[in-house]
């Protein structure tokens, strides 16, 4: 088997696990941040356990690219500062900007993060700078460049500005949850899950790739049932909870 075969087997095989997950998770919330609970075996501090399980995706995506045969031009460059942009201020800036008391993250939950960002800046980077031929300059005026990139960003803020408004909600060494409010809260409970997902629909679209779509899929797989129980969360814990707001999708859902 040569490395394409792998390649397409790899993708495939994520394609096909990203609807179990999604069912999956339905019935299981991931145990860490709010919903945390014992029984899964052994911890370690969350922003390390951040740190560990982002970082890979970021550097995996880095090393595709720079061995790939197809990194010169300046549509693979910009690719690589979209990536990089959300992946570098993930796994380096934002575990280092969570308040409150200190909390725990399982160890299994940090080694099924890192295995998937590993495997996904594989999947991603190799095929944008190696087996997808290479994205002419042209690429950047291409309508699905343009529409995906106005996601992306559009994601992109939406993600910061409600990661922000968390973290006000609380100072240094505060256990305690609060709603938030403003911005997208008004209409959701989980904006910062909303922008996400916007995000990488975006990449999917700028990419034009099957990877992008696993991508894609597997963010609205893992983020929008957890939106899910975030938003009941909310709605149990706090009596005067804004009755109108949804949990993902602002009127729908």
């Amino acid at each position: 088997m040569n490395e394409r075969q792998l390649f397409d087997l790899l993708l495939l095989g994520s394609l096909m696990v990203a609807a179990g997950t999604a069912l999956i998770l339905v019935f299981v919330v991931a145990p860490y941040g709010r919903h945390i609970r014992k029984g899964w075996g052994p911890s370690m501090d969350n922003r390390l356990g951040w740190i560990v399980m982002e970082a890979p995706a970021p550097l995996v995506f880095a090393l595709c690219f720079m061995a790939g045969e197809y990194r010169t031009t300046i549509t693979a460059q910009v690719f690589l500062f979209m990536w990089e942009a959300h992946y570098i201020h993930r796994s380096f800036i934002y575990p280092f900007g969570l308040r409150g008391a200190d909390r725990r993250m399982p160890v299994v939950i940090v080694g099924m993060g890192f295995f998937f960002n590993a495997l996904n800046g594989y999947l991603n980077g190799r095929w944008l700078f190696t087996f997808s031929g290479g994205y002419p300059n042209s690429w950047l005026l291409d309508p699905r460049f343009v529409l995906g990139l106005l996601l992306f960003v559009a994601g992109f803020v939406i993600n910061r500005q409600a990661d922000r408004t968390l973290r006000s909600l609380r100072e240094h060494g505060e256990a305690g949850y609060a709603v938030p409010e403003g911005g997208m809260y008004r209409w959701i409970s989980c904006p910062n899950y909303f922008g996400e997902i916007v995000e990488w629909i975006g990449w999917a679209i700028a990419t034009w790739s099957l990877a992008g779509l696993a991508f894609a899929l597997w963010t609205a797989a893992n983020l929008a049932p957890r939106a899910h129980s975030h938003h009941q969360w909310y709605r149990e814990s706090f009596s005067d909870y804004p009755p109108d707001r949804k949990a993902l999708v602002p009127r729908l859902w």
